[in-house]
């Protein structure tokens, strides 16, 4: 039996899905009938329930695929695609503590969220409000606020000195904020971008070749589904293609250069003396 207020996945017979925390003695409401969520709770995962018309539901455990899938947007989230490349770009783990700029509807933030366990912390910036709000309830929708520490605050003004182990920044003009990252993670840590023009990767390409960065790279990535049907099996007609680029890098500590003196030439007493000779 689920326990109250545990966060559920239904499917109705087309595969459509439903979220919702089976608190009890709650009823959902579908085209499909009522669903009563004490009896989702005692059904427990991947078993049928049924509504009062008579409806099955398939009471399913959530990836974070499906919560990703899952947020409410105002924004262009990042993909799926691209997250599983970034995650593992930048070493994201259990107790890992990584800065975030730029949330949006939180899709990259629920991930990050999820996978830092709740010995991680993500820290997440955004200036507009909006966002910082829309970002925050989908968080707490699927219970996962409590991991992330949210800042209503614009990084030109630079970051909290947070000592992170990763930094991903997904905002319009990174090339304005780059001076600004040193101070919020430890040496050596990975960062990472997302851009959706060439000019703009090339802008950024200029500024981290000229700071404390190593190993940078750029990528873009490409997913395409098939039909999932043995005797016609074949890409699907539409693919969702560019969505945008990657670029990551690492910070290192940059060691001052020590004084040295003007070489000189060598000393009298350094040349080579010759033999002395009788005339």
């Amino acid at each position: 039996m689920l326990e109250p207020g545990q966060l559920v996945m239904l499917l109705n017979a087309n595969d459509k899905r439903y979220f919702v925390t089976a608190q009890e003695g709650q009823v959902m409401h579908t085209n499909e009938g009522l669903l009563h969520l004490d009896e989702v709770r005692a059904a427990g995962w991947g078993q049928q329930v049924m509504t009062h018309k008579g409806y099955p539901f398939t009471v399913m455990r959530p990836t974070l695929y499906d919560l990703v899938k899952s947020v409410k947007r105002r924004t262009q989230i990042i993909y799926p695609k691209e997250i599983g490349y970034i995650v593992m770009k930048l070493g994201i783990g259990p107790g890992c503590r990584i800065v975030e700029a730029g949330c949006g509807s939180g899709g990259l933030t629920t991930a990050l969220a999820w996978l830092v366990g709740d010995t991680g912390k993500v820290y997440t910036y955004e200036r507009r409000e909006e966002f910082y709000t829309l970002c925050r309830q989908n968080l707490e929708r699927i219970g996962l606020s409590h991991r992330v520490e949210q800042f209503h605050h614009d990084i030109a003004e630079g970051f909290n000195p947070h000592a992170a182990d990763a930094l991903f920044l997904d905002v319009r003009e990174p090339c304005d904020y780059i001076h600004h990252i040193p101070s919020a993670v430890v040496p050596g840590a990975p960062i990472g971008f997302l851009l959706p023009t060439t000019n703009q990767v090339q802008d950024l390409l200029k500024v981290l070749q000229d700071g404390p960065f190593r190993q940078i790279e750029v990528v873009e990535i490409f997913l395409r589904h098939y039909k999932p049907v043995p005797e016609r099996l074949r890409p699907e007609d539409r693919m969702v293609a560019h969505t945008g680029f990657l670029v990551f890098a690492r910070t290192f500590a940059q060691l001052d250069k020590p004084e040295t003196e003007e070489p000189q030439g060598p000393s009298q007493e350094d040349m080579p003396q010759e033999p002395l000779t009788e005339d």
